[in-house]
Order: C-alpha cells, then structure tokens, then sequence
C-alpha cells in the first residue's frame, strides 16, 4: 500500500507541501479493491463498475424529479435534447475528473489547492459547499415527499426523519468500499425498473420521442423555457461529482505506472460512460412519463411531485404507477445521501485539510438543508417546497464553472498532466462545453434581473 502511494502521482505536478502530497485522497479505502492485471476483458471491466454508478446517483437524484417534471408537463418533448446534451457533457466531464484522479493521484479538491492561491481556494470551496448544500436540500425535499406520498408522515417531520441518513454511509463504509458500491447499484437497479414499467404504461409516441431529442432554438429564447432547461443542466452535471470521481476511482489498486494509468483510464472511462447512460433512461423518462400524463392530457401545470403522484395512476391506466413514482423517488433520495456525504468529505479534506467525525460533518450538511425546507414548508406549504427544489438546481447550475473550469485547465496542461494530458480536439471540446455552461449561466443571469 505504501510503495503504491509513494508514485500515485507524477513528477510534474507540483504539490502543495511535502506532508499534503503523500496524503491519499480519502486514505481509508483507497486501493484497497483488487484489481486482476491479467485476464478476460470482462474481468478487469467488471473490477472497475462501481465508481460511475456511484457518481451516476447525483444524475438521477430528486433534484432531477423536479426539473425533468417540470419541462415534460409544460414543454411536452422539447426540453428532451437538453436531457440529452447535459448527459454528453456529464460524461465527457466525468471522464476528465477519472482521468485526474488516476494520473496525479490528487482529487479536484487538492488539486485546486495545490494550484491556486489561498483567497481562490476559499471562493472555490465556499462554491463547492453552497453546491453540496444545494444538492442536499433536493434530497432532504425529495425523501420528504416520498416518505409522506408512501407512509402518509407529513412533510416537516419526514424532512427531519432525514436528520438520521447521516450514519448510514458510516455503516457502509465499515463493511467496505465493495458493499457501499453494490447498496447503490441494488438502489439505481429499483430506480431503473420502476421507470421501466412506467415507459411501457405510457407508450409514448415514438416521433414525437425523436423529435424531442433535436435542438430548437426556442430553448433559448423562451425565458420560462430556458430557466427549466437551466434546471435540468443543473440538477445533470453536478460540481460535486467531479470532486467525487477524481477521489474515488483511486480506491482501485491499478498499477500506479504509466501502463497501469492508461489502463485504469480505459476502464473507469467506461464505466462511467455506461453507468451515466442509465442517468440518460432515468431522466429522460421522467421526462417522457411526464409528457404523456400531463401535457398531453391538458394537465401542463403539473410541477409538483405530489401531484404527479396523485394523478399518474389515473391518467396512465396503471394502479400501481404511482406507487412505483413514489418507491423510486425514495430509493433516489436514499442513494444521493450516500454521494453527497462522501463528495463533503472529499471537499472539506481537500481545499482546507480538515478531517472531522463523518457523522458530524455529514449532521453540519444536512441540518443547513433541513432548516430551509422547514421553514418554508411551514410558511408556504407543498407549493413552496416545490419551488425551492427547481431553485436549488438551478443554484447547482450557477456553481458548475467553479469546478469545470479548474477541472479542464488541469487535464489540459501538459506540465502537470505530462503524457497523459489530453488531445487538442478534447481540449477544445473541454473548453467548448466550459464556455457553453459559462453562457447559459449569464443569459439566465441576464433575463433574471434584466428581463
């Protein structure tokens, strides 16, 4: 273990100091899964799944619910493209995150600190926890309205029953990185059929399916339209989970050598690229089941989770519908609990080298999410809480060039990146996407207070 750390990263990239450059990013598990350097394909593929499912959940978390509602009730098909170029940039982003992780043997995190001076440090990791506190309100707002669509417990208490999340990635972790990894594989597995046999229910029709996934410019003119899909994109590529995959594809025990980097690149890349596919099915049924109940059927002012509840069973033809609406949304809600603690974690270690109790940093995040949604489910009602989910997706948009900038400045400079750094073509991708997110962010800042 030690000899592996020793030359996790290479001698181009410049530490901070001599005590932080030999610290693994989250040192208790990484490389500690076994990895076969020989045989079949599909073994060595198969010691490498885990990680993009993991960072898979923040593509698929409840934030996600709200926005993809939203659009497929108001805008029918239309925002179905913007599904599918947020799930292209999440997987080129992620695959740049792996690719850091693996060559430097550094996180985002203390890769930014390593890089940037103190004052830009603490403005990017001020951003980072405003994300992660963003993230979590979508879950704590989420698991709420599962628990009270399922057990009838009302919105304030099922908010507060979330409180309690917080040991359980200790109880994971403790069993394993393995264990952790299947729990939320078995999690997006339940997600996956649920929307599955919605899909069938629904039966949409296939042209107007394919229609949806063509560009229209109207996106970007329509300030309502355009505030959702800045919602979608949010609630997509999440900042978080590019400090989350730089750390945990670490927790592999490749060969830290220049073959076995550009082996672990190939497979993580992989992994991710199926794992956010199955992000893409998710969202975009939502999306889809969301149109065909809702827009088609004149029911377009639907944004509401609790109202798609109440109206899917009926409005499908299908009894259990809303059953299934409501099992998944919790099994989602349980599974971004387990990523956005973890992603704190590596956030909080990384920028300000600060290790505290796991329950006590996870109970800090969660109480900051709880004490709104409280506040406003008492004052404004379901109506409110509904509001403030799209709002904290779009809040998670707004801190995407915080951790997509530094992310593709890093991966494309060869000083730091050495052999490993990427093409000039995926450099101007890179940089293309960075600039796409940076646009949309001003003209949504724009129409907001100019508009």
């Amino acid at each position: 273990m030690t000899q592996i750390q020793e030359v996790a990263a290479p001698r181009a990239w410049k530490f901070a100091s001599a005590d932080e450059g030999a610290r693994p990013s989250l040192p208790e598990v990484n490389a500690t899964v076994h990895v076969p350097h020989a045989g079949t394909w599909i073994r060595r593929l198969i010691a490498f799944l885990g990680p993009g499912y993991m960072i898979s959940v923040g593509y698929m978390d409840p934030g996600n619910w709200a926005t993809d509602l939203a659009g497929g009730a108001q805008f029918g098909y239309t925002l179905l493209t913007v599904i599918m170029l947020s799930n292209l940039m999440a997987i080129l982003l992620q695959a740049l995150a792996a690719r850091l992780g693996i060559v430097t043997g550094r996180d985002l995190a203390q890769a930014c600190r390593d890089h940037y001076s103190r004052p830009v440090n603490l403005a990017l990791w001020f951003a980072c926890e405003l994300a992660i506190i963003a993230c979590d309100l979508a879950e704590v707002i989420g698991t709420a309205i599962a628990l009270q669509l399922l057990f009838g417990i009302p919105l304030i208490g099922g908010a507060l029953i979330t409180a309690l999340d917080a040991f359980l990635l200790l109880l994971l972790m403790n069993k394993g990185f393995r264990f952790l990894e299947a729990f939320v594989i078995a999690l997006l597995i339940v997600i996956a059929v649920c929307f599955a046999i919605q899909i069938a229910a629904a039966a949409p029709p296939v042209a107007a399916v394919l229609k949806g996934f063509i560009p229209s410019p109207e996106i970007v003119t329509n300030h309502e339209m355009l505030y959702i899909a800045m919602g979608i994109i949010g609630a997509t590529v999440m900042p978080h989970n590019l400090y989350l995959h730089s750390s945990i594809v670490q927790t592999r025990a490749y060969k830290r050598t220049d073959e076995g980097r550009r082996d672990a690149i190939k497979w993580a890349t992989a992994d991710s690229t199926i794992a956010l596919m199955l992000a893409l099915f998710v969202n975009a049924s939502i999306l889809i089941v969301a149109a065909v109940a809702f827009h088609d059927s004149g029911h377009s002012d639907v944004a509401e989770i609790g109202q798609a509840f109440k109206l899917l069973s009926p409005l499908l033809g299908l009894g259990i519908a809303s059953t299934l609406f409501a099992v998944a949304l919790l099994a989602s809600g349980l599974n971004s609990t387990v990523t956005a603690t973890l992603a704190g974690q590596i956030v909080m270690e990384g920028f300000l080298r600060l290790r505290i109790p796991h329950w006590a940093r996870r109970l800090l995040t969660r109480g900051l999410a709880i004490i709104p949604v409280v506040f406003v489910t008492a004052f404004y009602g379901e109506k409110g809480t509904a509001d403030l989910l799209v709002l904290s997706q779009v809040i998670l948009s707004m801190q995407l060039p915080f951790a997509v900038i530094p992310l593709v400045q890093f991966v494309t400079d060869r000083e730091k990146m050495g052999r490993f750094t990427v093409s000039r073509g995926v450099a101007s991708l890179s940089w293309l996407v960075a600039g796409v997110i940076l646009a949309l962010n001003f003209k949504l800042l724009y129409d907001t207070l100019f508009g």
